[in-house]
């Protein structure tokens, strides 16, 4: 009689934790994450650094994990459509960054297209805009996944590190455009 109620217990353990699991993995089925950093430096340079993808090895706080990230640009440089490859990790990341819309010195639309270590297609819009002395920078981090990704998304607490992540690529791109 113990043992069925200790494996009663555990089963309801189990189902409980991933309908919690599931509840929460809904909510983070589409990832909003939207950032802004204040840099003295012209609202032309900061929008450069940032639509130039051969200015992005200057701020990515990807290859600032990794030092050894092998990196390319293809297409037109700062225009749409122009591409921004990475393998890094030994061969364990791998993807691209395309310049998808552009509004001269106001914004740009970068989708990514993440292939290794797992797949996705996250977009990054930067809105860029003069306050006074400063320019002002606004990233906006878009993720749509489905239940069972966002599933582990959840379980693993992803999105902290995203947040993380996104919040050192604005601190370096602040470091490199306020550079002489």
């Amino acid at each position: 009689m113990g043992i069925k109620i200790i494996i009663g217990i555990g089963i309801g353990a189990i189902l409980f934790f991933l309908a919690f699991g599931l509840y929460n993995a809904s909510k983070l089925k589409t990832i909003e994450i939207t950032q802004s950093i204040s840099i003295r430096a012209p609202q032309k340079k900061v929008y450069d650094m940032i639509s130039q993808l051969s200015n992005y090895p200057k701020w990515s706080p990807f290859l600032a994990q990794d030092p050894t990230q092998n990196y390319s640009v293809k297409g037109k440089d700062g225009i749409v459509g122009a591409q921004y490859h990475w393998e890094g990790n030994n061969g364990k990341d791998l993807g691209h960054q395309k310049i998808e819309s552009l509004e001269p010195n106001s914004f740009i639309g970068i989708k990514v297209h993440i292939q290794k270590p797992f797949k996705a297609e996250p977009m990054f819009n930067y809105t860029i805009r003069t306050m006074g002395s400063r320019t002002e920078v606004s990233q906006k981090f878009i993720l749509q996944s489905g239940l069972v990704d966002a599933y582990f998304l959840w379980l693993f607490g992803v999105k902290k590190e995203m947040e993380i992540t996104n919040k050192q690529g604005l601190n370096l791109l602040k470091k490199a455009s306020e550079k002489s």
